[in-house]
């Protein structure tokens, strides 16, 4: 049975008084990152995104980061919310849900994903600090938010333990790229079909 091998990429860009902002992503790439936010966490936190998802990724911001990080990440989760969507077109053929827990020494995370069109986010994460380096641990949520309201999927975070937040944070990220690799994923057995009842995601 022939799969549908049609390339699943899409470039967006986004400008606000705020940002500008650019995502080019591919679903089926090799984990491929380049990273240029002024937000070096989440950079990190990105690339296991890339690395773990096998999913290309070419990232450029310019924000007002004389003010905070808010207005850069919260948009950053937008913008790669909205390539996501465009790379996955009218999403039929693909696997839909994906899950994954990963561990990082004393901390771990579940992540669930239902690329359903309905965004919702369940976020269930209690930081051990407030911040990692200079970064506000808070705007993890901004930027989860602002990806299931453009990506139109249903995320379940859940850190499930861990007293280390640089440690809590990576298991998230990792657990993020695994669960949405295995969501996107083709499925042979899927070839031409709309995963839905409906007919429609």
């Amino acid at each position: 049975m022939a799969v549908d091998t049609l390339p699943r990429r899409a470039r967006i860009e986004r400008k606000t008084l705020e940002t500008r902002i650019g995502v080019t992503l591919d679903l089926d790439g090799s984990g491929r990152s380049r990273f240029q936010t002024g937000v070096p966490f989440l950079d990190h936190m990105l690339d296991q995104v890339a690395r773990h998802g096998l999913i290309d990724l070419d990232i450029e911001a310019v924000g007002d980061l004389h003010i905070d990080a808010h207005h850069t990440v919260e948009d950053l989760g937008i913008t790669l919310g909205q390539a996501l969507s465009s790379a996955l077109g009218d999403k039929q053929g693909i696997r839909r849900y994906g899950h994954a827990y990963v561990p990082l020494d004393e901390a771990l995370s579940r992540v669930v994903i239902d690329l359903s069109g309905r965004p919702g986010l369940v976020y269930q994460v209690d930081f051990a600090r407030g911040q990692i380096g200079a970064f506000d641990v808070d705007l993890f949520r901004e930027f989860f938010q602002g990806l299931v309201n453009h990506a139109g999927m249903t995320l379940h975070i859940d850190n499930l333990r861990g007293v280390n937040a640089h440690h809590q944070a990576e298991t998230i990220f990792k657990a993020f790229g695994r669960a949405l690799r295995m969501a996107v994923e083709p499925d042979p057995r899927m070839a031409g079909i709309m995963p839905s009842t409906k007919g429609a995601l």
